[in-house]
């Protein structure tokens, strides 16, 4: 394989042309040896004007996991150990997940953003590090018995950054320069949260849905974690992934050792395998409010692109397009599909298709056309589907799913009616027979939105906070009333007299 860099490094320049006066980003095409080129365009701060470039601090955003796992690996952790034996006071079933279960998003870990949006506190509310464990240690369960299904949960690398503090007697931080970054002379930082000044840090934004001539700084309250912590430039991580590659000090082994857990899925640690045409590549994706981007490579060639930006758009399609070109291979196709919603004939399991996306339980991801199916390259979900007649039929996240299409003007089934409490931690829903409800926003507050039915007992809301939103599904088990998205699924509710 000959890598084309002058072929990829113009697909990229096609990309950060179109930023001029906007919030941009930059592409690093980079080898074994570190960076060969770069595209960079746009701004990285439209308040004072300065120019994103290679050498550009931004957040990686979920791109950190991996560093996180290098860490413990070296710092000799038994990838089998249950979570309970590292940290105390876990409750029973978490403490039970096995720690590569937990790092490898199969181990049913709610992701405790959405288990407080669930609560009414979205994702721009402050609570720090300590808040946040309190309230993972009132969760009442798992959303799936570990091992059985692939679902996106950042808690579990939340969990590992604890689990690592209380071993070494420090924090990550520190143990992560110590071990990795000064020996490599790594200028990557981990700022605690993002309340933590960063020198040169490009600004987040996202855009305005009601004004698309409008740009606003993006904002991510919750204590962030080494799940999603790391600071640094393009250059930066295109000279620590050529180290990686390369096996280089520390680093020596460490990329087949983070290459090898996994199952059900594609998820390893910390790091996502799937194809380009015959191409094995590897990667991740980060995201945060006013952030995207991504980290693709081919560990046998030795190549690869990391695309940074600060303007909260979909970063898989570009870094993908550009390694597309610097391989030589076809990018893949855009499925065009049919709009629809789609539901598993009981339960929580719902999908949205999109003309190029899909929408899995609240997840959404790219959609491309492949070798006869419809399949994500996957950032937090992986899928591979059919879609036949009036049903999508594949697996997700591991698991083998059918859902048919839902009759348009279902009405809301009446057994949802009434006021519903969750014992563990208080938060009520109130559920009206025109189809409306209450939802908890704040203390008291509410948030009021329109359910959109599905067959049998089971709706979805949709609870929109600034450039995201939530979608759960609400459904009658019995007697109780279950929320669950794919990351959450462990809110139960009980319904109040009258």
């Amino acid at each position: 394989m000959t890598p084309d860099w002058n072929a990829a490094a113009a697909q990229a320049a096609t990309f950060t042309a179109r930023w001029a006066g906007q919030p941009g980003g930059v592409f690093v095409l980079f080898d074994r040896n570190g960076p060969r080129a770069h595209a960079a365009g746009g701004l990285a701060s439209l308040e004072h004007q300065v120019p994103f470039t290679a050498n550009t601090p931004s957040r990686y955003a979920s791109i950190s996991k991996h560093f996180l796992a290098a860490t413990l690996l070296l710092e000799g952790f038994e990838l089998e150990s249950p979570l309970g034996t590292l940290l105390p006071d876990l409750p029973e079933a978490i403490g039970a997940v096995p720690l590569v279960r937990a790092l490898t998003m199969t181990g049913g870990l709610p992701d405790m953003m959405e288990v407080l949006w669930q609560q009414g506190l979205p994702f721009t509310t402050t609570l720090g590090a300590e808040d946040i464990m309190r309230a993972l240690r009132r969760v009442p369960g798992l959303c799936a018995e570990p091992g059985t299904e692939m679902a996106y949960s950042n808690t579990g690398w939340r969990l590992a950054q604890a689990a690592l503090e209380a071993k070494a007697g420090r924090p990550y931080g520190a143990v992560l320069r110590e071990r990795l970054l000064e020996p490599l002379g790594s200028a990557i930082a981990f700022p605690y949260d993002e309340t933590d000044p960063v020198p040169g840090l490009a600004t987040g934004y996202w855009m305005d849905p009601a004004d698309k001539d409008r740009w606003r700084r993006g904002r991510y309250g919750l204590h962030i974690s080494a799940s999603g912590g790391l600071a640094g430039s393009a250059n930066a991580l295109a000279h620590w992934m050529a180290a990686l590659m390369s096996g280089r000090g520390p680093l020596s082994g460490l990329l087949t050792r983070l290459l090898a857990p996994g199952r059900p899925g594609a998820y390893r640690l910390g790091l996502v395998e799937t194809h380009l045409g015959g191409a094995r590549i590897v990667g991740h994706g980060g995201s945060l409010p006013g952030y995207r981007n991504h980290l693709l490579f081919v560990p046998e060639a030795g190549i690869g692109v990391a695309f940074l930006s600060n303007r909260d758009e979909d970063s898989l399609p570009p870094a993908l397009t550009v390694l597309a070109a610097l391989l030589g291979e076809r990018p893949l196709r855009s499925p065009g599909l049919r709009p629809g919603l789609f539901a598993a004939p009981e339960g929580p399991v719902w999908a949205e298709l999109h003309p190029d996306a899909i929408e899995f339980m609240g997840a959404r991801e790219r959609l491309f056309w492949d070798r006869g199916d419809y399949r994500s390259v996957p950032g937090t979900l992986e899928m591979t589907f059919l879609l036949e007649h009036e049903a999508i039929e594949g697996r997700f996240g591991g698991v083998g799913r059918r859902l048919t299409r839902v009759p348009a003007g279902l009405a809301l089934d009446k057994s949802l009616v009434g006021t519903w409490r969750e014992p563990a931690f208080g938060a009520e829903i109130v559920i009206r027979e025109d189809g409306t409800a209450r939802f908890p926003l704040g203390v008291s507050l509410g948030r009021e939105t329109t359910l959109t039915p599905l067959p049998g007992p089971r709706a979805l809301a949709t609870l929109p906070h600034l450039m995201w939103k939530h979608r759960p599904c609400l459904w009658r088990d019995g007697e109780t009333l279950r929320l669950a998205s794919h990351r959450a699924r462990v809110l139960n509710f009980e319904r109040q007299p009258e």
